[in-house]
């Protein structure tokens, strides 16, 4: 069928065209309207269409005209493929069009990925935050909620408006290296350099009589910082892997905090405000540091939540879903919101999977979910005081008052919530399975 058949007939959104779109205005709302989702009116004057035409665009039953559509995605910077609509009779590719999604989600969404959900205020905020001078942004989240996936669209952003990027993850440091100061630092210097694409120049300028913090600070301080004019945005992701070597993570920890002193309250002429730091981590760091050393109580607090009901509700409908509110509640009871969790589940509702054949088989060793229990049951055992008092919560019908330092380890995990002070699972699906695992 040519173009003119389709002009005169009318077409209507695919599901990924849809789920193009919805990204689109989510990135742009995030960008030019303080993160707030588009009102109709406004969707009105971004793309020149009536908010009827948009009306009867957005909710994909009735046809509108191929130029409406190149129109809608243009005011997006969209172009508009074959892919993203289809003649209105061509219900059996209707329900199939989401196929393109050929495995489940796994890993970071790249930033125009249809499956990413903006937080109300968290992206705007986030993105707004790392072009101010000397800012700290403190991100926190379990893993497989979304930490990484915000960390790229904060760098994106941040690349956009002409920053230096340099990213460290503490998960790639060698173990030995971790219990020493001194080797710690030196690496962290070689692998930020590395990351701005600079010559490692440890052994001319580190000096070993001064002390590893000493010598790092002076590093970023005199070769770092000052290699160019650009601001450096710097990120520290997988905090956490230091919190076990107590004396190297406090020291660690407050040199971080003296830089962000230095950039927010320094004077006109050091380069410290060029720095802007944005650390990553899932639990709580239980050591003993002052007031005045910590980095987690200054700078700007992000901490990730599992996703609403509305939330869920979105994200079904981007993977052509349209469970009624009795499923909706039923899966936000078994994963509790949780982003992985929720979009696993989602993925294989496409896949011609029941919700009731997901809930019987939830905790099977060969379910959906299997491989994530077993990487938290493998977390777990590394820890036995762990691993016991997961099990007497999973175990209680009425919650369970734990030492702080296990509940907010478990709270970090996302295994619980609190209710009042009272440790629970934090959804069904872990209550489940870890009420069948041997306390000892």
């Amino acid at each position: 069928m040519n173009s003119g058949d389709r002009r005169k007939r009318g077409v209507v959104l695919s599901a990924q065209g849809w789920q193009r779109l919805r990204a689109a205005e989510q990135q742009l709302s995030a960008q030019q309207n303080n993160g707030n989702p588009y009102t109709l009116d406004q969707l009105c004057a971004v793309t020149g269409l009536s908010a009827n035409t948009l009306v009867k665009a957005r909710r994909r039953q009735k046809p509108v005209d191929l130029t409406t559509l190149d129109t809608y995605f243009g005011a997006f910077d969209l172009g508009l493929t074959a892919d993203d609509y289809l003649l209105p009779e061509d219900t059996q590719r209707l329900e199939t069009s989401l196929t393109v999604q050929r495995g489940p989600l796994n890993g970071p969404l790249p930033l125009d990925s249809p499956f990413y959900l903006y937080r109300p205020g968290v992206e705007a905020s986030a993105t707004q935050e790392i072009l101010t001078a000397g800012a700290l942004v403190r991100l926190k989240a379990p893993r497989q909620f979304g930490k990484t996936s915000l960390l790229n669209l904060m760098l994106g952003h941040a690349q956009d408006y002409g920053l230096r990027l340099a990213v460290v993850s503490l998960q790639a440091i060698d173990r030995g290296c971790l219990g020493d100061l001194n080797q710690t630092l030196r690496w962290f210097c070689a692998v930020v350099a590395r990351s701005l694409g600079l010559p490692n120049q440890l052994d001319q300028r580190w000096d070993g009589l001064f002390g590893g913090s000493y010598s790092c600070t002076d590093y970023f301080e005199t070769y770092l910082l000052p290699a160019s004019d650009q601001p450096l945005l710097l990120v520290i992701d997988d905090l956490d892997e230091l919190f076990a070597y107590g004396e190297v993570a406090t020291d660690f920890l407050g040199m971080l905090r003296a830089w962000y002193e230095q950039g927010r309250y320094g004077t006109d002429q050091n380069l410290w405000p060029q720095l802007r730091l944005v650390i990553a981590h899932s639990t709580e760091a239980w050591l003993p540091l002052s007031l005045h050393q910590s980095p987690f109580n200054v700078g700007f607090s992000i901490e990730l939540p599992p996703f609403s009901l509305d939330q869920v509700q979105e994200l079904a409908l981007r993977y052509g879903l349209a469970p009624d509110d009795n499923d909706l509640l039923r899966l936000l009871d078994l994963v509790g919101g949780h982003p992985y969790l929720t979009q696993l589940s989602l993925f294989h509702l496409t896949q011609q999977q029941t919700l009731d054949t997901i809930l019987e088989q939830a905790v099977a060793y060969d379910g959906i979910y299997s491989s994530h229990l077993r990487r938290q049951v493998e977390v777990l055992e590394a820890e036995t005081d762990l691993s016991a008092a997961m099990v007497q919560v999973a175990t209680s019908s009425e919650g369970v008052r734990l030492p702080p330092q296990l509940s907010f380890r478990l709270q970090g995990l996302g295994l619980v919530r609190f209710r009042q002070q009272l440790a629970v699972a934090s959804c069904e699906l872990y209550r489940q399975y870890f009420a069948t695992l041997p306390e000892n």
